[in-house]
């Protein structure tokens, strides 16, 4: 497996095991629909909470949460869609950011960005 994908499966344990320490309950985990993939799919009380993992060894160039730009935001809102109506969801939705800044060999930091935006106009 390449390097990169390593730190992000890494990543995405580290994201994984903080939320699940936050009293999140895990429903899926790298849940695909073609070439559309949801990270993390958790939910809080009466919320469904798709989590895009975003992991980073640095912030020289920007913080990790940055990469997370128009196209993938609706990537990611039509991959919960199809999610949502498979399943007959009848929650409350949020997309949350996990950015993880670090590897596993050294220190690294969490930012949990909730609500971290609204899903495009597929939704209206």
């Amino acid at each position: 497996m390449a390097e990169h994908n390593d730190l992000g499966k890494w990543g995405e344990d580290v994201a994984l095991a903080y939320l699940l320490d936050q009293g999140y309950r895990l429903l899926d985990r790298n849940w695909h629909q073609g070439h559309r993939d949801l990270d993390l799919i958790m939910q809080q009380d009466d919320t469904l909470v798709i989590v895009e993992v975003r992991t980073r060894r640095n912030n020289l160039f920007m913080d990790p949460e940055q990469t997370v730009d128009a196209l993938k935001m609706l990537s990611l809102s039509k991959a919960a869609n199809a999610y949502i109506r498979l399943h007959r969801i009848s929650l409350n939705i949020r997309f949350d950011i996990v950015a993880i800044t670090g590897t596993p060999s050294s220190d690294f930091t969490i930012n949990h960005i909730e609500d971290a935006f609204y899903p495009p106009a597929i939704w209206r």
